[in-house]
């Protein structure tokens, strides 16, 4: 199993403007994250994500496999990208 569609949230920043995230599985162990502020324009592909939105994803996860639509290699994934952040 693996996912077809990125994991995606969206959040309102203190400024009032809306933040959509995009994570997408690129293969091996590779992750793509794709950011878009709705005051931009454009996404910005591969920006630093930050420890809140590595934890957002790791809650996002978590939630899926539970539900048995993410594979247990994705979230062990990101577990492991997770900590060698820190």
């Amino acid at each position: 199993m693996s996912i077809r569609r990125p994991v995606c949230w969206t959040e309102r920043l203190e400024e009032g403007v809306k933040r959509e995230v995009r994570v997408t599985f690129v293969g091996g162990n590779q992750l793509r994250w794709q950011i878009k502020r709705s005051d931009e324009e454009e996404w910005s592909y591969d920006p630093a994500p930050t420890d809140a939105d590595w934890d957002e994803l790791l809650a996002n996860m978590e939630r899926r496999y539970l539900r048995r639509n993410v594979p247990w290699k994705h979230l062990e994934l990101v577990r492991r990208l997770r900590a060698a952040r820190t």
